[in-house]
């Protein structure tokens, strides 16, 4: 030995594993805002601009996303995993309005008007989401009004499919009389 210093040889080992599904990157973030019916049709530029405003959330299985009442602060896309929406109802409890999971959209509704939360978020399944902050979402649009357009139409396509499957329930109860 010649009593210089000795290189020390390390196997490589990766120290955290990010599974292919992980939106890390813009492009990534771009495309899986592209499989989402909240923003269908958008150009490449349009979801390049959104995709710089989400941020990655990861969540456990039970946590409270929010609840029926709180001010709406902002949108989920989720990208893995499951929430499910549901309400309190007197004298029977939880009431499961929808159990959501990849690539759907929840808390849109926040981003149109001031009003409260109309139920609640809780995680069914542990998941990741993007998530689009009311202040940031106002702001782009705000910049980009042909964005604005397309955004807002694409909305009120999927709230007014919503309202119809709320008719059709609501038909059904009257008719049956559960209602």
């Amino acid at each position: 030995m010649d009593g210089g210093p000795r290189e020390l040889v390390v196997p490589w080992v990766p120290t955290v594993f990010v599974p292919l599904s992980a939106p890390t990157t813009a492009t990534e973030r771009e495309e899986r805002l592209a499989c989402v019916p909240f923003f269908e049709g958008l150009t490449r530029a349009a979801l390049s601009l959104i995709a710089q405003v989400t941020a990655e959330e990861s969540h456990a299985t039970g946590t409270k996303l929010f609840q029926y009442g709180d001010p709406g602060d902002k949108l989920f896309i989720i990208l893995d995993g499951k929430v499910r929406i549901s309400r309190e109802v007197a004298g029977t409890g939880e009431e499961a309005l929808a159990v959501l999971g990849p690539n759907e959209v929840f808390g849109e509704m926040s981003l149109l008007d001031e009003s409260p939360r109309s139920a609640d978020a809780r995680v069914h399944e542990r998941c990741r989401a993007l998530v689009i902050t009311k202040e940031s979402f106002d702001d782009l649009l705000f910049l980009h009004k042909d964005l604005a357009y397309e955004v807002l139409w694409n909305c009120v396509r999927i709230l007014s499919v919503r309202l119809r499957e709320t008719n059709e329930k609501l038909t059904f109860l009257t008719s049956s009389g559960k209602f």
